[in-house]
């Protein structure tokens, strides 16, 4: 096939390559075309499948229809031939533009596109990351157990009471603004608990101290960034009801409440077991940051200019799959944003930062599985399988063909040598640089004591002599 092409660069990002195609290319192309729509169309005379006469075809269709399939047919095969022999890569999708397309003429397109950005990596091996174990404190300690203590809670009638916080009442409350009621300001024997600022503003510290049948208008301000335009940043009442009050009342804290939540007899082992288990979760939590860290260090080494449309894509990629996970608990994507108080260019900011580090942290693991000549073989990836069938509870075979159908089989590939990269830097990382809090708490007091030793060495030679 002759083609000849030319590549122009328009900016750091994108570039555009001018393809040309002798006109005999374009008729030969014709005649693949006028095969393939014989396969989609029916034509009077001819069974589906048979190849009917070019005229017969452009009588039924159109002589376009067969000069736009055609020039389809050529600009896929261009695409594929420049990204193959150019070695380009492109990061968006090419957009196409016909120059020339008539019969007995040369076939003259551009293809636009991002290419790939050049990476410069510097280092990523033996990178210096300290290990910060965070000390498990009593006050910690007792903290989790009051969380216990919370949820092993009994809720009680208080009807003489009044409300305060950490109770849970029910309410009726008829918003207005501006004295007009509005969608969704109305509701009767809402549960709701205090201090849990389900509510905007300041609403729940204002039901502090009312009783059961007590009514008063709570005066609030919708927040400037609400989801309901109408109402953001106006002033609204709300004038509440009390129907119930509950107060959680906490079980005592004893050797019974030990033996009530767990295995251990007493509340001083129970105590010694959490404090252990929170010891442990320290530990693997320092590893994960150092490890986190490692990589952040080395994303920070590389030189890379990257086109803005690729975070871009990365932030809607992250929408995409917030909405998926969302629907999945039975919930839209609208319904969250409306929860959270958001639209979608707030949600957009909001990914905006995780999506940059991100991509970033993929071109590195590229880089370097490039660099460090890191693949993934067929038993890597058929255990990713595996592990993915028995997820979704079903079987390795089902779970290739569902992604082979869904072209989503090298993204699988790709997650798995990026995992595999991700772990090539952290056991080339500096071992010896990995220290923690206690390590050095114990070194410090190693050395003192050693100081220690040697003063009352050197006093001790120093009585002998005088004694002597």
């Amino acid at each position: 096939m002759t083609m000849k092409t030319n590549v122009k660069k328009i900016d750091n990002y994108q570039s555009e390559i001018t393809v040309e195609f002798e006109a005999a290319e374009l008729e030969k192309s014709k005649k693949r075309a006028c095969k393939q729509l014989s396969e989609r169309v029916n034509i009077p005379g001819f069974r589906k499948g048979k190849v009917p006469p070019i005229q017969i075809l452009e009588q039924h269709l159109g002589k376009g229809a067969i000069l736009d399939e055609a020039a389809e047919l050529l600009i896929q095969k261009a695409a594929k031939d420049i990204v193959d022999d150019l070695k380009i890569i492109p990061v968006t999708q090419m957009r196409r533009n016909i120059i020339t397309c008539e019969d007995g003429k040369d076939f003259v397109f551009t293809l636009t596109f991002t290419n790939y950005p050049e990476v410069k990596l510097g280092e990523y091996k033996g990178l210096k990351v300290e290990k910060v174990v965070e000390p498990v404190t009593d006050k910690a300690v007792d903290e989790q157990i009051e969380n216990m203590r919370n949820h092993h809670a009994n809720m009680v009638d208080a009807p003489d009471a009044k409300v305060a916080e950490g109770d849970f009442i029910t309410l009726d409350f008829v918003g207005t603004v501006d004295g007009k009621k509005f969608e969704g300001g109305e509701s009767k024997d809402y549960p709701l608990e205090i201090g849990s600022h389900k509510f905007i503003d300041n609403f729940e510290d204002q039901l502090v101290g009312l009783k059961i049948g007590d009514e008063k208008d709570v005066k609030v301000k919708f927040p400037e960034n609400y989801h309901v335009k109408d109402l953001a940043d106006k002033p609204a009442v709300f004038h509440c009801k009390i129907n119930s009050i509950k107060h959680k009342e906490l079980p005592e804290l004893n050797d019974e409440f030990a033996k009530k939540v767990s295995k251990f007899e007493t509340l001083a082992e129970f105590k010694a077991d959490i404090k252990k288990n929170m010891e442990a979760n320290a530990e693997r939590r320092a590893v994960e940051q150092q490890q986190q860290a490692v990589i952040e260090k080395a994303v920070e080494n590389m030189t890379v200019d990257v086109p803005p449309v690729m975070f871009d894509e990365r932030v809607t990629q992250m929408i995409e799959e917030l909405s998926l996970q969302l629907q999945s608990q039975g919930m839209k994507l609208e319904q969250y944003m409306s929860f959270s108080g958001l639209d979608l260019d707030a949600l957009r900011e909001q990914y905006k930062e995780p999506a940059h580090q991100n991509v970033l942290t993929d071109i590195l693991l590229d880089e370097v599985a490039k660099v460090e000549n890191i693949t993934v073989d067929n038993q890597e990836l058929n255990y990713e399988l595996a592990v993915l069938a028995q997820m979704y509870r079903t079987t390795p075979k089902q779970v290739y063909k569902i992604l082979q159908e869904n072209h989503q089989l090298s993204g699988i590939a790709t997650q798995v040598l990026r995992r595999k990269v991700m772990k090539f830097i952290i056991d080339n990382m500096a071992k010896d640089e990995t220290k923690t809090e206690k390590a050095e708490v114990k070194a410090e007091t190693k050395s003192e004591t050693a100081e220690d030793k040697a003063e009352k060495t050197d006093s001790k030679k120093v009585d002998d002599k005088k004694s002597k």
